[in-house]
């Protein structure tokens, strides 16, 4: 009963993944390098990963997924034969081209054809440096703390509280910026869930009808109130 059951599973996965028709998203894939194995479109479902789509490579060189976006939300490809390593990218309707090298295969993705993920690579170049600065105020922290200077020590940590602030202020006045974007909510998500209410507040008030009824808008609105509701 059991193996019927899991023959069952795989069958439903196998026709859930190669669909015959295209949905309204249609992403062109080239992985140079890449010959054989099989390439999945992935997203988050009921906060599980679950494939959409599927292709098995075997010396194809054109590859084409597709998908049917109700708002835009983040999706991720991966090769079976390299679980770890993803290209995440945001989906959203119309074609969308991914380019990669094999040996670098999320590094040296490069990603077009989507609004959203162009202002999320954006925000990214900035965190970057905002992460960079972190990373050398640590380096200082760690040679005050090895001479016990702590009038040092306190001082930098003056400075990584200020940077915080500052990147926290950055990404809210992004989002704000971009409050007719998906990439707005998820931003707020994903690099405020601890910073101040008041920072959610003014993103989730300054979003567009459109945006408020998509998939990250409903979360946000979601995470506002069960903040608020906490004791």
């Amino acid at each position: 009963m059991k193996k019927i059951i899991g023959l069952i599973l795989t069958v439903t996965l196998i026709i859930s993944c190669n669909k015959n028709e295209q949905g309204d998203m249609v992403v062109k894939v080239t992985i140079d390098g890449l010959k054989k194995g099989t390439l999945y479109l992935q997203k988050v479902r009921d906060a599980a990963l679950v494939s959409v789509d599927s292709i098995q490579l075997d010396g194809k060189t054109d590859i084409v997924l597709s998908d049917d976006v109700e708002s835009p939300e983040i999706y991720f490809l991966i090769l079976n034969k390299n679980v770890g390593e993803r290209i995440s990218f945001f989906g959203e309707k119309g074609e969308i081209s991914i380019s990669s090298k094999l040996s670098k295969f999320a590094t040296s993705a490069k990603i077009t054809g989507s609004v959203n993920q162009d202002l999320f690579e954006e925000h990214k170049a900035m965190a970057r440096k905002f992460n960079g600065k972190k990373l050398d105020l640590l380096v200082e922290k760690f040679e005050a703390q090895k001479i016990n200077d702590t009038a040092q020590v306190s001082k930098i940590a003056k400075e990584e509280a200020s940077l915080i602030r500052r990147k926290y202020l950055y990404t809210t006045n992004f989002a704000v910026m971009h409050a007719e974007n998906e990439v707005a909510p998820y931003l707020a998500l994903t690099e405020l869930y601890d910073a101040n209410i008041k920072l959610l507040d003014t993103i989730n008030n300054s979003l567009s009808q459109k945006v408020k009824t998509s998939k990250y808008g409903l979360e946000l609105d979601k995470f506002i109130k069960g903040i608020k509701k906490a004791p």
